[in-house]
This record gives structure tokens, C-alpha cells and sequence, in this order.
């Protein structure tokens, strides 16, 4: 399999448990327990996916999503305790592609980890001119996972590029809230899901310099989900 996952947990036995798990599944693993050698690994190694814990003792783990998204694109899926709602949006807002509550199963997390890597793959692979998109002055290019605004580069996450590549291609369409989760995320669509796909549209609007009230891109349609206008 070749791919790097990034593990980081201040917690011994949790990073021990996720390191044999997915060692086991065939992947390399860089473990810390702390996060100053972790953000030095991230710079130095190749990594194709992070498991951040949110509390560590030196830099929490939001600081290094935020760290982390200043040069790299690759998923990131936070480690959250019970509760921390807060923590979790501002996960989001930083850049996180996913977050999992603890207590959690080291298979859920696997299986979380190759959701991820799969979108990740799927968004970067080789194809034709069918991978490119161009709306109003906003340019996707699947093969390159390049968005540009009126010849600008926009720096987007995994699910941002995700879920605007998902909006472009059924431009004039309603996405539903339900059919982008389970696009997006490859995962059933569950009670807190539309609350995750909100935050990710809002930071993407940030991004494109769009709004809510006037969308020139992304228009909500209450109740039901989004839409590019043609």
C-alpha cells in the first residue's frame, strides 16, 4: 500500500492501539505522543493522512491542523473527546476533513482512515478534460486538485475541493444535504451529519469570498440542501 498515516495521540495506549491496527492493514505509521515532532514530521516526510488528538500537552491538536493546512492538503481527521462540539467545529473550520468522538473502536478508525484516503484518491486521479470544470471565473481541476477564483489560486481541503467538485458537476441541480454527506464522505448519513456538511460550506464560502445572503456560487435551499446556480 506505500501510504504514511500520521498518528498523534498524547494517550500511550490509544497511539499504540491505532499504530498495530493500521500497521496491520498494511500502512506506514509515524506515531507521537507529543505534537512540536509530529508537526516536524509532517514537514519532513511524505503524509497522506493525520489522526490529531485535540489535547496534547505542548501543542493541541488544532494548532497543527492550522499548521498543517498552511503547505499541505492531505486528510486530516481529528480525535475528539466526548462533548467538545466547540472543538470539533473549529476542527472543521480549521481545515479538518472529519473528526471521531472518543470513545471509539481502532476498526472504526481504520475504516474512517481509508474513507478518507479513498475520496482523497478518487478527486486526485488522472482522467481526462472531464476532470475540469470552469463556472463564472472558478476553475476545478480534478487531476491537479487545483481551484483557482478569477486565475487566483484557492487553497481547499480534500472535502472542500469534494464538495465543491460535487456542487459543480450537477450545476443547476439540488444536492441534497443526505446525497453530499454520503458523496463526500462515503458514509451513511447520521443525525449530526448536516451540522459537519454546514461547517464545511460556510469555510468554503470564506474561501471563495461568496456569502449566504447573495451567493454567487453556493446557494442554500432550505431545508433541502445546495445548489451552483447555471
Amino acid at each position: 500500500m506505500d501510504m504514511n498515516i500520521l498518528v498523534v495521540d498524547d494517550e500511550k495506549e490509544i497511539a499504540d492501539l491505532l499504530e498495530l491496527y493500521l500497521r496491520n492493514d498494511g500502512y506506514n505509521v509515524f506515531k507521537f505522543y507529543r505534537g512540536k515532532p509530529a508537526l516536524e514530521c509532517a514537514e519532513t516526510e511524505k503524509i497522506d493522512l493525520a489522526l490529531l488528538d485535540i489535547m496534547l500537552p505542548d501543542i493541541d491538536g488544532l494548532e497543527i491542523c492550522r499548521r498543517i493546512r498552511e503547505n499541505h492538503n492531505f486528510p486530516i481527521i481529528m480525535l475528539t473527546a466526548k462533548g467538545e462540539e466547540l472543538d470539533k467545529v473549529t476542527g472543521l473550520t480549521m481545515g479538518a476533513d472529519d473528526y471521531i468522538t472518543k470513545p471509539f473502536t481502532p476498526l472504526e478508525v481504520v475504516a474512517r482512515v481509508k474513507a478518507q484516503l479513498r475520496r482523497f484518491t478518487q478527486y486526485n486521479k488522472g482522467a481526462a478534460e472531464e476532470n475540469v470544470l470552469t463556472i463564472r471565473g472558478l476553475l476545478l481541476n480534478r487531476d491537479t486538485h487545483e481551484c483557482t477564483l478569477n486565475e487566483e489560486p484557492v487553497d481547499l481541503t480534500p472535502t472542500e475541493f469534494a464538495i465543491l467538485w460535487t456542487l459543480a458537476e450537477n450545476q443547476g441541480k439540488v444536492v441534497t444535504s443526505e446525497e453530499l454527506f454520503s458523496t463526500v464522505w462515503q458514509e451513511k448519513y447520521f443525525e449530526n451529519s448536516n451540522n459537519t456538511v454546514m461547517v464545511h460550506v460556510r469555510h468554503l464560502r470564506q474561501k471563495l469570498k461568496d456569502s449566504a445572503e447573495r451567493p454567487k456560487y453556493i446557494k442554500t435551499i432550505w431545508g433541502v440542501g445546495y445548489k451552483i446556480e447555471k
